[in-house]
Parts: C-alpha cells; structure tokens; sequence
C-alpha cells in the first residue's frame, strides 16, 4: 500500500426529507440552522458517519460512538493503551510524539485521515501529542433555507411504578421537511505522508461518502429520510494540485426547478470542468 500521491477533493450532494439530520442541543435538538434560515450538519457529525461506515467496513476505529463500541474499552485511554506498542510508551519515563502518532495511525484509519489528539495524564508522565490528519470535512450547508416542523408528544406509561397516570409528560420533536445539502472536503498529501495515508484508504473514504447513511437509522433520521444523491470527486495531477480547493468546490453548481422544492428531482445539479482536470461523479447507494 504506497501513501497517497495526488491531492483529492470532493463534494456529497444529500437530500433530508422528515427528519432531524443534527440536533443543536443548546437550542432544545432543533435542526441546526444559521441566521440566515440555511439548515447545517457539523462536520462533526459528518465525521462520525464516516467513521461508523468505516466501522462497518471492518476497519479499526480509535474514536467509537458508545453505540457501537466493538472493543468494550470505555475509554480513548483504554483503547489507545489495549495498543501492545503504546502501552509499553504509557509506562516509559519518555514518550516519543513521532514514535506515538507512527503507531496510533498505523492501527486506526481515523487517526490517520482525520489526526487526533492524545491528552493523557500518567503514572509516570503525560501523553500529549496532537495528529493533524489529511482528511478535512466542511460543514455542510443547505442549498435554500429550510422549514422546520416541531411537534409535541407524550409519553404513554409511567417511567416509575406508583404514578396514577404516564400520557401527561410531554416532549417536542423537531424535523427538517424537506432540505439539499452539500458539504465539500479536501485530502492533503503532505499531510498524508506523516500519517501513512494510503490510496486504499482513500478509495474507501469514498465508498464510505457514496453510501454515508447506511446503517444510520435513528428515531430522528428513520431509514430512508437521508439520502446521499451525488459524490463529486476530484484527483488532481500532483501532490499540490492544480488548483484550489475554494475554486475546485464552486465548480459544483446547484439549481432549483421549482420555488418549493420537495424532492431532489426539484434540483439540477452541474458540475464545471477546469483545464486537466474533471470529476468522477457517483450516485449515492
């Protein structure tokens, strides 16, 4: 497996239809929203996607959702130490950072396409040392501003015995009824020669892009309601490439057919060419 080469950039084109795509919790789990109306899903979250499709893939993941937890190690601590190399640097008086981040990225593909920083306190001495990883994710934003409806429901049975009734506790849900989205992202090769990012892994973080909302299934996102609709994807010809990623991103173009937009058939979606360089476009599974 020989480290990635050629810079790559890339964009995910994704409908949400009755559902709540990322809660904000300090604004009761409304659907993230900007000033302006437009809807927003974190990178944050986008990463955790990326991560529990890896996951799926068989791939050994340092950063796992307590959902998903495969090790039964419930700790970052715990998993990086469960590591035979890492946990003999634990307990040394001198941890080398290099000698660290070659180990933690060669065991987990996240840390070496996303960086993670390992803070720690020891026994005998701290662990602090910081991974930039080559994979960088935007937030995505939705194409127009998106409408938002919150309803109220009850609970229908007693959560502790002795209480005469249980329909009288009441909640709100929130949902984004119809929204486009598009997020951009970026693979740095400099940054990929430090973690050993290699062109398999980048072949399968597309496949993961391509098929994001598999197995994601939740009482705010049911199946089906988020659907990834296009993958744009660019390998330039060098390892600083052609072009920008700012001016390879507005290459994608995005139009609604309609004033009220319901479905992604309501949408046309172009994308540009630049001299040498054209995208591989992938329908979303």
């Amino acid at each position: 497996m020989s480290t990635l080469d050629y810079k790559i950039d890339f964009a995910v084109v994704l409908s949400v239809k009755k559902a709540n795509p990322n809660g904000d919790p300090l604004n009761g789990n409304r659907p993230r929203q900007n000033y302006d109306g437009y809807g927003e899903i974190s990178d944050v979250a986008i990463k955790r996607k990326i991560r529990n499709r890896l996951q799926d893939m068989g791939e050994s993941i340092f950063v796992q959702s307590n959902d998903r937890n495969v090790d039964s190690l419930k700790s970052l601590r715990e998993r990086a130490e469960s590591n035979l190399e890492l946990g003999k640097m634990f307990k040394s008086k001198e941890i080398s950072s290099d000698q660290f981040a070659e180990v933690a990225c060669n065991e987990w593909i996240d840390v070496r396409s996303f960086g993670q920083v390992f803070a720690f306190k020891g026994a005998k001495t701290g662990v602090s040392v910081g991974v930039r990883g080559p994979v960088s994710i935007h937030t995505a934003t939705s194409v127009d501003p998106i409408d938002i409806t919150s309803m109220q429901i009850t609970k229908s049975v007693n959560s502790e015995p002795g209480k005469d009734k249980g329909a009288d506790t009441m909640g709100m849900k929130h949902r984004v009824d119809f929204g486009l989205y598009v997020f951009y992202g970026s693979i740095n090769t400099q940054l990929a020669e430090k973690t050993g990012f290699t062109h398999e892994d980048a072949g399968k973080m597309k496949q993961a892009l391509i098929t994001l909302f598999e197995n994601d299934a939740s009482a705010a996102r049911p199946d089906g309601s988020m659907e990834v609709n296009k993958v744009f994807w660019w390998k330039h010809n060098s390892k600083l490439g052609q072009y920008s990623s700012a001016k390879v991103h507005r290459l994608v173009d995005i139009q609604r057919t309609v004033d009220e937009p319901k479905s992604f058939e309501d949408y046309v979606v172009t994308v540009k060419e630049l001299d040498g360089l054209k995208a591989e476009v992938f329908d979303g599974q």
